[in-house]
């Protein structure tokens, strides 16, 4: 039997970071669109823009709760090294202060969520 050489060729994506994630579902499969929204300035325009750049990652819903169990495991091994993750001071401090202003019956400033 001969050896026959086989060819790889390798595509790999830039380094993307994502502000944002929407995950949706079918019968079939699990989609993660996650998504990086970036405010543009464009001195002759008087409207702001912004730019969206996107990845979106399909996969069975097996290899979904797989990942799940994965994630887990990586974020304990995390906090185990360098500490309890938690929620950003300057984020819980506009959430008490939506809070605050609800309660007055002020309308609220909307804070975003990046992940939805």
């Amino acid at each position: 039997m001969s050896q026959d050489q086989v060819n790889i060729n390798i595509h790999e994506g830039d380094p993307f970071f994502a502000h944002e994630v929407t995950v949706n579902f079918t019968p079939t499969q699990m989609s993660m669109d996650f998504k990086c929204i970036t405010p543009r300035s464009d001195p002759r325009g008087k409207k702001p823009s912004f730019q969206l750049k996107h990845n979106v990652v399909m996969v069975d819903p097996w290899h979904a709760k797989a990942l799940i169990n994965v994630l887990s495991n990586v974020i304990g091994k995390y906090e185990t090294e360098f500490g309890k993750i938690s929620k950003p001071k300057a984020l819980a401090k506009a959430e008490k202060r939506q809070q605050e202003l609800a309660k007055n019956g002020e309308p609220a400033p909307e804070i975003p969520n990046y992940m939805g």
